[in-house]
């Protein structure tokens, strides 16, 4: 690394890890584990992999959680930290951006340290939805609640089937994306892509250690998922095949300043370019990535085709179809490891989950640049864009400056 290249206020992702993704229910893989204890697993794994960096350094560990009560309340990551042994003096703080979470937490941890006011912070997420049921700290149904508004309150599966009718997508093409997300996310596990950055989790109940993730099937029957019902619509187009699946899981990322890394003579794994966070349409809900992929990049100052990797989450198949429709996007720069959809997708950790997917894969494929966004109910996206800092090119391009 040339550290004559890094400015003291450039942010770095130094480390990221994540844990196998289990099934959410009562029958997942990672059901038995109580959610403090699968984010202080996932927080010490962290700081195993980085020695150089102590646990007393880190100034903050902020921590994105959709439903953040019962097992998953009273601030979740300051118990979490507590018992993954860092010193009493590191605090924490849980946020909640919806499905944007865990990436709102790495959010916010650059933001901190690019304004200067910390140098070492962890953005995470976590999210056991088999231990608190998706939707327990909403009152949507209390009409109460619902007054005032001058726009619909919709289920985003509803929101799904609009945008997938605006669009003109076909049932055809978003069980063949869905089947899509299953056979590259098999064949990346298969080859060992995912190794490096899941650690494996002991199941005290069984003694089993689970090393993979849970919601993957393949081969892919087609012709089972055509006969699938849909839900939100009659005779319409979501069904339980082509949306993400209910999970299990955690993330952790780790930052430091540019100056930091410096100081501690590290080896960053990629500096975050820019990331930004939208408002939309609150009944076209999900359509948020749009105007969330167009911000980063006219903050970074980057092309469309500067981009490697795309990274968007696979809520609902007609999200990342309406996307890639709108800006053209080639789809072999799409998710090329799977998705949501395949994986699976626990709420607050899903966004710290798909950066640390980002990471690995432009070092794997010797990338230099990779975008990440995630739509959110009700109207918001979040979006990131970061540079691979091990990326070799015969011409490389001059470095371009933050923009947070």
């Amino acid at each position: 690394m040339n550290y004559t290249a890094i400015n003291d206020r450039d942010v770095f992702i130094v480390e990221c890890v994540r844990t196998p993704i289990g099934r959410g229910y009562s029958s997942g893989m990672l059901h038995d584990i109580q959610p403090v204890d699968l984010l202080a697993m996932t927080l010490n794994e962290l700081m195993i992999r980085c020695p150089k960096v102590d646990r007393s350094l880190v100034e903050d560990v902020i921590c994105g959680v959709v439903s953040p009560v019962k097992e998953q309340g009273a601030n979740i990551p300051r118990f979490a930290l507590l018992k993954a042994g860092f010193p009493q003096t590191v605090p924490g703080v849980q946020l909640n951006r919806m499905c944007g979470s865990g990436q709102q937490a790495i959010h916010f941890a650059s933001q901190a340290i690019a304004s200067g006011s910390i140098d070492v912070a962890i953005g995470c997420g976590v999210e056991m939805m088999s231990v608190v049921a998706m939707g327990s700290d909403w009152q949507l149904d209390n009409p109460n609640f619902n007054k005032g508004f001058n726009f619909k309150i919709l289920h985003q599966g509803v929101s799904s089937e609009m945008i997938a009718e605006r669009y003109k997508l076909t049932r055809d093409e978003l069980d063949r994306f869905s089947g899509r997300s299953h056979e590259l996310a098999d064949k990346a596990q298969k080859n060992g892509y995912f190794k490096s950055q899941i650690f494996p989790i002991k199941l005290e109940k069984t003694g089993k250690t689970v090393t993979q993730d849970e919601g993957i099937r393949v081969p892919v029957d087609y012709t089972k998922m055509a006969k699938l019902k849909t839900p939100f619509k009659e005779n319409g187009l979501i069904t339980a095949a082509n949306a993400s699946q209910i999970s299990d899981g955690a993330s952790a990322v780790l930052l430091l300043s540019g100056r930091k890394v410096k100081e501690l003579g590290l080896k960053p794994r990629a500096r975050i370019v820019t990331c930004v966070s939208v408002g939309s349409d609150p009944e076209y809900m999900l359509l948020g990535p749009i105007p969330a992929t167009e911000k980063a990049l006219q903050k970074s100052g980057l092309p469309l085709e500067a981009i490697s990797v795309f990274e968007i989450n696979e809520a609902f198949a007609s999200v990342v179809l309406a996307w890639q429709k709108q800006l053209k996007i080639d789809m072999s720069r799409v998710n090329p490891n799977g998705g949501a959809i395949a994986h699976g997708h626990p709420l607050g950790a899903t966004g710290a989950i798909l950066m640390t997917k980002l990471v690995n894969e432009l070092e794997r494929s010797n990338k230099r640049y990779g975008l990440q966004t995630m739509c959110i109910g009700f109207g918001q996206a979040t979006a990131t864009i970061i540079e691979n800092c091990s990326y070799t090119d015969s011409q490389p391009i001059p470095l371009l400056k933050s923009n947070l």
